[in-house]
Formats: structure tokens, C-alpha cells, sequence
């Protein structure tokens, strides 16, 4: 691991997306072993068997390229995509910037992806043991969006473990309105109908909802049979404590300024579900102390992005390490047993 947070020091002084370019090709041609975790991680999320509640967030393998890589850092599950049903080459450069005063990323990638034949081929290939997620997207000039996300079901519904709906994308115009109410109803009926009966579907959700509109999302998404939320997506907000020159960029906000609106919106989702639905905490989780806090405060799994960026891959085993500690400290022999107790 020294190693690779060498290597990943040298990146962050490259442009950001030559850095993320370099990086995926690394953990592509550079596989690491899987290794044994501490079985006081194991947990399950809607019927999901994973070694660790410790996951990759979807955008850092857009086209699931890496995935071998990605799993050698010791995730329990990773989230690729997002892919749209065509290829699509995203926002003009530059799209992602590095906020390294406030530990942030402000991106507007536009879904760059290979489509989704190329992702399924790859899935197809996959490595056993590993839990993978497909995270679907919209094609940007779709006339019919709710369609793209039917066809992505329907492709990946044999490939991936699980399938993730992405409505809270800041960088696809008009994207976010499937999460009003009116456009909720019809978004859901449909992924109900398209969906594969035996793989799990999540809706990831934006973290600038208010309380109310989670609320009824969550209520939403048990009428219609989904297993899961993943909260939450990038910010359009801009705190007024950024200190970055590209604090002003265009797109969403992630990293270390997101962390208490995530979890505002986790404690929303917590409120509203009151058990009934497993979820997915990310943003602003760089540390195994807040890892910790958003499984109490309600999370059955977190998920990491833009920490990886600043603490390097070896930030991923000692989150779970930490982990192990604070339950055990705690008197809990499972995950599943820390899960809501801080309410």
C-alpha cells in the first residue's frame, strides 16, 4: 500500500482527469490480491453477502475496467458506471477540478462512459468473489430518459450483483427533476417493470432535497418494491468556507465539504424509512470515526470516492480496521448489530 499512496501522491500533480486516467489504468493492469477480512465486518444489505460495509461510490470506473484493481484495495463491494445505454463523451475539459485546501472535488463529467455494450462485456468478464454494482445513467439528448434507465435493467440485470438508478447527477440537465413528485411515480412504476426479479435496485439520491421531498421518496420507493437508497450524490451548494480558487467551478461539490449535508440527508432518509429500507451512506466519509457515525446514525454500508483522492488506497483497510475496533469497543459482533443505534 506504501507503494500505491506513493503513486498516488505523484498523481495529484497532474491535471485531475489525466491523474484519474492513470490511476484506472494502474489498478487495471496492476492487480492486487483480495485479502481476508476481520469477520466482524461481514454484513448483508438487501441480500447482498459482503466481506465489509466499506464500498467503492460509483465514478471512479465509469466503464468497469478495473475492477479486479479495485477490489485488491479491499472493498467489499464496488460501484461502477455510471454508463448510459450509448456512449457518450461527456462535458468539454475541464470538467474535474481538485479543491486540495478544502480536500474537495468539483466535477462535471456528463456521464462520460463507453455505453453499455462495452460495460456489459466486461461484466461479463468479471472476477469471481466480487461484489459489483451498475450504476445507470441517461443519455444526455434522450428523448425519453425514464427509457434509458429501463434499457440499463434489462441489459445488466444478469451481470451486475446489484443496480443503481441514478436521478441526482448535477451534470445532465433536468436530470434531478425525476425526483419530484410528479416525475417519481411514473420513474418508479417503470424500473419496477423493467427490472430483474433477482438483483437488487437502489435510487441514488441528491443530498440538496429537502427533508420533506426524502421523505417521500422513501415512500415512493417501498410502494414500488425498491431495496434500497444511496445517499447521496454531489452538492450544487458552495459552502461559504471554500478556500480553493476553483471553488466557483461549475458542477458538484464532493469530498470533505459535502460531509455534513450527507449526512442531514441520511438522518431525512433514517427519519422517513424507520428501518423499513436498507441504505447506502456517502459523502464526506474519510475516516473510519465517520464511517462509524453514519452506520449508528442509520447506514448499513458507506461507500468512499473523493477521500481516495486526498488519503491515498490505503485509506480503504484502515477505515476497516477502525471499524473493527470501534465495534468490538462497543459490544457489537456484527455490523448489522451497530446499524440505527445512535437514534
Amino acid at each position: 500500500m506504501s507503494l500505491l499512496d506513493a503513486g498516488t501522491a505523484l498523481l495529484r500533480r497532474l491535471d485531475a482527469e489525466r491523474a484519474h486516467e492513470l490511476a484506472i489504468a494502474g489498478l487495471k493492469y496492476l492487480p492486487l490480491p483480495v485479502t481476508r477480512d476481520d469477520p466482524v465486518l461481514k454484513t448483508e444489505v438487501a441480500g447482498l453477502s459482503l466481506s465489509n460495509p466499506v464500498g467503492l461510490a460509483a465514478g471512479l470506473d465509469k466503464n468497469a475496467v478495473a475492477i479486479r484493481g479495485l477490489a485488491g484495495l479491499g472493498f467489499g463491494f464496488v460501484e461502477c458506471g455510471s454508463v448510459t445505454p450509448r456512449p457518450q463523451a461527456g462535458n468539454p475539459r475541464p470538467r474535474l477540478f481538485r479543491l486540495e485546501e478544502d480536500r474537495a472535488i468539483i466535477n462535471r463529467m456528463g456521464f462520460n462512459n463507453d455505453g453499455l455494450d462495452a460495460f456489459a462485456a466486461r461484466l461479463a468478464r468479471r472476477p469471481p468473489g466480487v461484489v459489483v454494482g451498475a450504476n445507470l445513467g441517461a443519455n444526455k439528448d434522450a428523448d425519453d430518459r425514464i427509457a434509458d434507465y429501463e434499457t440499463g435493467l434489462r441489459r445488466l440485470g444478469g451481470l451486475a450483483d446489484y443496480l443503481t438508478v441514478n436521478v441526482s447527477s448535477p451534470n445532465t440537465p433536468g436530470l434531478r427533476g425525476l425526483q419530484t413528485v410528479e416525475a417519481l411515480e411514473p420513474l418508479l412504476a417503470r424500473i419496477k417493470a423493467a427490472r430483474p426479479v433477482d438483483r437488487p435496485v437502489f435510487l441514488k439520491i441528491a443530498p440538496d432535497l429537502s427533508g420533506e421531498d426524502i421523505g417521500r421518496i422513501v415512500e415512493a420507493s417501498l410502494a414500488h418494491g425498491l431495496d434500497g437508497l444511496i445517499v447521496s450524490n454531489t452538492t450544487l451548494d458552495r459552502p461559504p468556507s471554500l478556500k480553493s480558487a476553483h471553488a466557483g467551478e461549475a458542477g458538484g461539490l464532493s469530498g470533505a465539504p459535502l460531509q455534513a449535508r450527507a449526512a442531514m440527508a441520511l438522518a431525512a432518509a433514517v427519519e422517513a424509512s424507520a428501518g423499513r429500507l436498507p441504505l447506502i451512506a456517502v459523502g464526506g466519509i474519510s475516516d473510519g470515526a465517520e464511517a462509524y457515525a453514519r452506520i449508528r446514525a442509520g447506514a448499513s454500508a458507506i461507500q468512499l470516492y473523493s477521500a481516495l483522492i486526498f488519503e491515498g488506497p490505503a485509506l480503504v483497510q484502515r477505515i476497516k480496521s477502525d471499524l473493527a475496533v470501534r465495534l468490538r469497543a462497543d459490544g457489537f459482533s456484527t455490523v448489522a448489530e451497530a446499524v440505527g443505534t445512535a437514534r
